[in-house]
């Protein structure tokens, strides 16, 4: 039978066999016949022309989607990814493969991020092409797959240079100064001593800290490269923690009321008014990690530069790319090569005679 209907859900199925003897069986997902009966035949002239004239079978965005989150399950940016299978597979459900083209994903991107109870606003250039790489990832493993012949080239939006905001160190002293709520004077410290981004400051335990180790460690599931470290302690990050220590509590960071609770995130209030009153403007949390980062390439501290090798192992990040956009703070390491290529300012004894031109002709 070609086509049957489900008595209890009154949905149709389809049911036969390939030229090759293969069977196929499943649902038509309509309760009208017709539709079933133009779907059954769709689908048996496909396996026909599959069989008999070597056809490739067209596949659909949904089980391309399903490979693919199958492959990236146990990534970091895993549920980044479903996001956007999510949001993609919204627009092209049930659409074959071949049929995508660029003009369509480029269309179909999403121009708003929507928050609840909070204004709407414009996605920003790099939020696209995030979704727009999930998406070219996904067709290239179709074209290795051999489910498409060839992927849809899709561009990449401009975006913003990477932002440095660093301050000298007597205008960070002086905001230190300014603050007066006791634990965000710590871990101001803490993050322009050690370059720890919020997330994994706050999230330490008493335990991940040595002190006789001079050290604290960034456990795997805090850190943005998802890859532990270990974080060592100059004399004034040493002496936060040692203080902080002498107080029982589960967390290192805690605020000053005594409940012990873990500290989501700074208190921006109070970070606004100490920036404020020493006219620090333009500074955000994150720009204490910069400042930490351009210090050691500058060598402000010790007048020696951190080699940037060093230094991203120092902050935890993934690519020495990551860290090149310190580099210009620190142009000391080519100063010493500049004299390489000179000339005027060279003795007059001490200059090459050019060979004789009969020589030359010689």
């Amino acid at each position: 039978m070609p086509i049957r209907k489900d008595k209890k859900t009154g949905v149709y199925h389809v049911d036969f066999y390939t030229p090759s003897g293969e069977r196929v069986r499943g649902s038509a997902r309509t309760k009208d016949k017709v539709q079933a009966q133009e779907y059954h035949d769709r689908l048996r002239a496909q396996y026909w022309r599959q069989g008999m004239l070597g056809d490739k079978p067209n596949y659909i965005f949904e089980e391309a989607a399903v490979r693919f989150l199958k492959l990236c399950a146990g990534q970091r940016d895993y549920a980044t990814k479903q996001l956007h299978v999510a949001y993609w597979r919204s627009l092209f459900a049930g659409r074959e493969l071949c049929s995508l083209t660029a003009n369509e994903i480029l269309d179909g991107l999403p121009t708003h991020r929507v928050i609840k109870g909070k204004p709407c606003n414009t996605l920003a250039n790099g939020t696209k092409n995030k979704y727009i790489a999930t998406i070219r990832r996904l067709l290239n493993l179709c074209v290795e797959w051999e489910w498409l012949d060839r992927a849809p080239k899709l561009p990449r939006f401009d975006e913003p240079v990477a932002r440095i905001r660093w301050e000298p160190p007597h205008r960070i002293m002086a905001m230190v100064d300014a603050i007066t709520v006791p634990w965000m004077r710590d871990a101001v410290i803490v993050a322009v001593m050690t370059g720890m981004r919020e997330t994994e400051q706050f999230s330490l335990a008493p335990g991940q800290v040595m002190l006789a180790q001079r050290h604290t460690w960034v456990t795997h599931d805090t850190a943005k490269s998802k890859r532990g470290r270990a974080v060592p302690l100059n004399d004034d990050a040493y002496a936060v923690f040692e203080r902080r220590l002498k107080r029982p509590a589960k967390w290192v960071f805690t605020r000053d009321n005594g409940d012990g609770r873990r500290i989501g995130q700074h208190d921006r209030r109070v970070f606004a008014r100490a920036c404020e009153a020493v006219g620090i403007t333009d500074f955000h949390w994150h720009d204490l990690r910069h400042t930490w980062a351009s210090w050691h390439v500058q060598g402000i501290m010790t007048g020696t530069s951190t080699p940037l090798m060093v230094l991203k192992d120092l902050g935890g990040w993934e690519t020495i790319e990551m860290v090149q956009k310190y580099a210009h703070l620190a142009p000391s390491h080519i100063a010493a090569h500049a004299g390489t290529v000179n000339f005027w300012s060279i003795p007059e004894s001490e200059k090459e005679t050019p060979p004789d031109k009969e020589a030359l002709v010689a």
